[in-house]
């Protein structure tokens, strides 16, 4: 089984978050990631943009699909990862750290997310 960073926490629509303070950095896992293939362009929302948990703020697109980034919390976006702008491949191949997407002020944080632990076994029952 693949480990995750225990250092954040897991959706089920494949994002991490990791919360510091008020403030937390968001990303796709690496499941995700692989899932997705080769990236080739990423639409993030904008800074101001309030967010809620579970809507849709942006789309990921790879050489076989174009999936939804999806909020794992509510939130306003302070700042966007401009580097995946200019080199997408990077949130596939390093997505806990260079390839980070955004970062946001906290507000609510569902109760849903998951422990790396969680994910997991989350992303193990889904055949991974």
């Amino acid at each position: 089984m693949t480990s995750y960073p225990d250092d954040r926490q897991y959706s089920a629509d494949h994002e991490w978050i990791a919360i510091d303070g008020d403030t937390a950095r968001v990303g796709i896992t690496a499941y995700a990631a692989e899932a997705l293939g080769d990236v080739v362009y990423v639409d993030l929302p904008e800074v101001g943009t309030e967010l809620t948990a579970g809507e849709t703020c942006g789309e990921i697109e790879s050489t076989k699909s174009v999936s939804d980034l999806v909020a794992p919390a509510d939130g306003e976006v302070l700042s966007v990862n401009d580097a995946v702008d200019e080199s997408p491949e990077t949130v596939g191949s390093d997505p806990y750290e260079e390839g980070w997407l955004y970062t946001m002020r906290v507000g609510v944080v569902p109760e849903e997310l998951m422990d790396a632990e969680a994910y997991g076994e989350f992303v193990q029952g889904q055949g991974a």
